[in-house]
């Protein structure tokens, strides 16, 4: 079975920093995509982060230019999130996921994805 499994959890202020990490089982992440969103309780997963197979191209959401960093470590079959200045609104429960296939490009839409870490929550205070 394939497992995607989060480690990272915290709760913050405003201006501080939190590294999210993500563990795969049973996929070799180098040969996909890989990619981070965020969730808010009743509203729809939003897309955060996402790094090609190789690890050499990344797409971020507006809100995470310049703030977040998305990085992979193939020999240890990871894929990272680093978070700096925090804000409130960055307040949601995170998911790294695996692409579905093999070498195809990043994108910004989770139905290209296919495997899911159970949700990691970041809380921001004000």
């Amino acid at each position: 079975q394939v497992h995607m499994v989060e480690s990272g959890e915290g709760k913050v202020q405003t201006g501080e920093s939190l590294r999210l990490s993500c563990a795969a089982s049973g996929r070799r992440l180098s040969l996909y995509a890989s990619a981070w969103f965020r969730q808010v309780p009743g509203k729809e997963r939003e897309f955060v982060a996402a790094i090609s197979w190789s690890g050499d191209s990344t797409i971020y959401a507006d809100s995470a230019k310049g703030r977040f960093t998305i990085s992979r470590d193939n020999t240890m079959n990871t894929v990272s999130l680093q978070m700096t200045s925090l804000r409130p609104d960055d307040t949601a429960i995170y998911y790294c996921t695996a692409g579905r296939t093999l070498f195809a490009s990043p994108t910004t839409e989770s139905g290209d994805y296919d495997i899911w870490g159970q949700g990691t929550p970041v809380t921001v205070s004000s």
